[in-house]
């Protein structure tokens, strides 16, 4: 005879909670892409901003085709970025780069995230915590010279917009659940 066991689902995390290296900083919506109604899925913010302000690029100005905005393209993003701008683990100069060589909680998949992905953090940025009043790098490209940044300042109200990949802005990776 066959026997089955059925393993139950990990019980739902909340916005806030740490979990697997990090701090859970969304949690997929319907019409979110890998969102999957019967398992809860999500985006997982470090803890803190990491290194110095850096910039978004590694010195060449590169179309790099990291042009996904929604929630669900930073990791693709970063991948094309790092694909685009080149150089060796643990020895990036760029903001993907940093993401890309980031370990915290001992993930290896952490990511520079997407505009939208960024604007989450943002929202739930008290219950996250660590930010400071500065901007933060998005994964996404604006234009050969220029890419999206997130404003933390409260009194900027949350404001997006874009700047000279040659700006230094904060990084926050995430990784996704």
């Amino acid at each position: 005879f066959t026997v089955t066991v059925i393993v139950p689902p990990p019980p739902p995390v909340d916005i806030g909670d740490s979990y697997q290296g990090g701090k859970v900083a969304y949690i997929l919506q319907v019409g979110d892409f890998g969102y999957d109604v019967c398992q809860q899925h999500g985006l997982i913010a470090a803890t803190s901003d990491h290194g110095p302000y850096i910039q978004w690029y590694n010195g060449s100005l590169t179309t790099t085709g990291a042009t996904g905005t929604s929630i669900g393209t930073g990791a693709a993003n970063t991948t094309a970025i790092i694909s685009s701008q080149g150089g060796t683990a643990g020895s990036y100069t760029y903001a993907a780069g940093l993401a890309r060589d980031y370990r915290g909680g001992g993930y290896s998949d952490w990511y520079l995230p997407s505009i939208d992905e960024l604007y989450q953090l943002y929202v739930n940025r008290t219950a996250i915590g660590g930010f400071g009043d500065n901007a933060n790098w998005s994964s996404s490209e604006a234009s050969v010279s220029s890419a999206m940044y997130q404003s933390f300042n409260p009194g900027n109200n949350g404001s997006q917009g874009s700047m000279g990949k040659d700006g230094q802005c904060a990084v926050r990776v995430v990784r996704s659940f």
